[in-house]
């Protein structure tokens, strides 16, 4: 049997079971890809159920949560040309990644691929699936499905080189819309990111996500955070007036201010224009 080009990188933290269920499936996979935990500083004991049921899996223990640029760590330490990142309560279909492989091979251009996400049980698609599909970016003939400038971690396969051609996910943002700012990064460099519906991943949603308050103070100080990084001046006016409304989210994103001027690179203008356009759309 071929052996597997792809390491599967998976980011975790206090989620001891759900990681293990992961892995586990991850093992059914033929050829069985190489697959790199990076533990964002467990409290729980993730690090030792890893090293005591899957011997086969490596991992990478963080001395604090890196948020998810720990993700880059795990791309860093894979030796193989593609890398498909899996969250600890998501995992591959068992044709997922072969396929992937072949895509990679056929299209030199084609930096990241955006699977179709299946949640639950049940396997419903997630509805992002829709929105990509339906990409008015169009699909060029270098490309294998509908360009799109997002996607969803825990169903993307990158090009290695690609994903570290950009530095990966930013540390800057620590959780939240980082795929947005990949997405810009990979762009800019000329990669193609599309959305390919055969290549499916499995997700059953955490019981232990954090409330969904969190998530959007965090998405709303960020969201901010990348238009002043990447978008010309009046994007970054209209993307800081959601901040009036959250105090938190104004204080964290004022924090991270210089740090986000100083890596200010707007985008190149066919790039800018397509965000535009998705934005119209």
């Amino acid at each position: 049997m071929n052996e597997a080009r792809t390491t599967v990188v998976v980011a975790t933290r206090d989620r001891a079971a759900e990681l293990v269920r992961t892995l586990a499936m991850l093992g059914t996979l033929r050829p069985r890809p190489p697959v790199i935990v990076v533990d964002n500083a467990s409290a729980d004991d993730t690090g030792a159920r890893v090293l005591r049921e899957f011997p086969w899996v490596r991992l990478i223990r963080l001395p604090r949560n890196g948020g998810a640029a720990a993700r880059n760590i795990g791309v860093r330490a894979a030796e193989t040309p593609y890398v498909a990142f899996s969250d600890d309560d998501s995992w591959w279909a068992r044709d997922a990644l072969p396929e992937a492989e072949l895509l990679f091979d056929v299209y030199p251009r084609l930096g990241l691929i955006a699977g179709r996400t299946l949640v639950g049980p049940g396997g419903e698609p997630d509805p992002v699936c829709e929105v990509m599909a339906a990409s008015p970016l169009g699909k060029p003939a270098d490309v294998p499905g509908p360009l799109v400038l997002g996607f969803l971690a825990c169903s993307a396969i990158v090009r290695r080189d690609a994903f570290l051609d950009t530095g990966g996910f930013s540390p800057l943002l620590h959780f939240a819309a980082e795929e947005k700012l990949l997405s810009y990064d990979l762009a800019a460099r000329g990669w193609a990111l599309c959305y390919v519906d055969r290549v499916r991943a499995h997700h059953h949603p955490s019981s232990t996500r954090p409330p969904p308050a969190w998530r959007q103070r965090l998405e709303t100080r960020n969201n901010a955070l990348i238009a002043w990084l990447r978008r010309p001046p009046g994007e970054c006016v209209r993307a800081a007036a959601p901040l009036l409304r959250d105090a938190g989210a104004a204080a964290g994103a004022l924090r991270r201010l210089p740090r986000a001027l100083a890596g200010r690179d707007p985008l190149p203008h066919e790039v800018e224009a397509q965000v535009r356009e998705l934005e119209r759309r």
